[in-house]
Parts: C-alpha cells; structure tokens; sequence
C-alpha cells in the first residue's frame, strides 16, 4: 500500500539535519577540566597528605593522574553504551565495574609501605565519613556533565551508562581524595573511599534512569 502523499510531506517537512555526534572519547575529554580541577583542587582546599615527600612524585601525582585517565575512559565507555546500536557487551560492563571499585584499595596497596596508618582512637567513623562526603561531592559536577552528555545520545540501557559515567566521576574524585588523605588501613578505604565511588556509581545510574523517564 503507497505512503499517503499527505504522510510524506508532514515527514518532509519534520527532516531536519544532523550533527554526528563526535567520538566517546573526544566526548570524554571535555569533562578533564573537570578531573584537573578535581585533582588539583580537592587537596588544595584541605592539605595536601604528609608523606608527599617519602611517596615520590610518580606514585602520588602520577598515579593520580593515572586514575583520572581511567576515569574518563569509563566515562568514555558510558558515552558509547549511550548510542543505540553500540551497547557494551555484558562481560565489558562487568569487568570495568569491578576493576573500577577495586581501584581506590589497588592504589593504597601500590603506594603505601604499611597498612595501619588510620584515624586515632574513636575518630574512625567520624574520618570515614568526612573522607567520603568530600570525595561524593567532588564527583557531583562530572556525574552531572557527563549524565548531559550521554542523554544526547538516548542511552536504550541508561541505568548501565548512568553506572558507568558515575563510577569514572567517582574514580576521578577518588584520585584528588588520596593526595589528601594518607590513611592506609583497609576499614577506611573500603568505607570512605571505595564506599564514595560506589555511591557516585548508583547516583549516575539513578540520574540516567530518572532523564529517561523525563523525556517525551
């Protein structure tokens, strides 16, 4: 049966160009004055950790940096999760999240010499919790650029790249965290920091899930 004539001049009329959306990683990128100003910053406002010096540059701001770069290729791997016909395979997502909440204990276990350096006697859970508002909190405004960013792209799985993009924010608030906190006992890093990237990740994935139902 012919399309109506009518039909095909209201879809004519609706044709409107379009701009390619340009890579996930080129995406990525513009959230790392963001991560910069996390890094930098988040340190800079409070103190900078006392063992700077015995750590070295490369296992304090370089490893840092490291993580930074790993956050956004997550947040890269959301942007590409978000496009219709390029959904991550199960075992990607999987991986990326594991590795990413075992980041913060990775890198504690990497550059401390010894792992009962923690809070004094009846302040553990008064610095776990201090430590984990600041890292959450430096992760809001990635989770909220990249949480624009993916919807562009109408995400079909939003809960999985809402999860991704904010497990990578939480990974880059993480990595300003350690270059202010210098606590190695496993307690702590779990809750305090590992405990601030998994809340960053459910935060995204409820934000994805909540734009989806917003939009028409």
């Amino acid at each position: 049966m012919p399309t109506p004539k009518a039909l095909r001049d209201a879809i004519g009329r609706d044709l409107k160009p379009t701009r390619p959306l340009p890579r996930p990683m080129l995406r990525a990128l513009t959230l790392a004055p963001i991560a910069a100003a996390i890094v930098i910053g988040l340190p800079a406002l409070h103190a900078f950790r006392g063992d700077m010096g015995v750590i070295g540059f490369v296992r304090a701001w370089g490893f840092s940096i490291a993580q930074t770069t790993g956050g956004l290729v997550i947040i890269a791997l959301a942007l590409r999760e978000s496009i219709p016909g390029r959904t991550l395979a199960a075992g990607t997502v999987t991986t990326t999240v594991v590795g990413g909440l075992a980041l913060p204990m990775v890198m504690v276990v990497l550059t401390s010499s010894r792992f009962d350096i923690g809070p004094g006697a009846g302040r553990g859970l008064v610095e776990g919790v201090a430590c984990f508002k600041t890292s959450a909190l430096a992760a809001v405004p990635a989770v909220i650029v990249a949480a624009i960013l993916a919807a562009r792209a109408f995400p079909l799985r939003p809960g999985i790249a809402g999860g991704l993009y904010g497990l990578g924010a939480g990974l880059m608030a993480d990595a300003g965290l350690r270059l202010y906190c210098d606590y190695s006992v496993p307690s702590h890093v779990l809750f305090a920091h590992g405990g601030a990237v998994a809340a960053s990740m459910v935060a995204g994935a409820f934000v994805a899930t909540a734009v989806a139902r917003a939009r028409p």
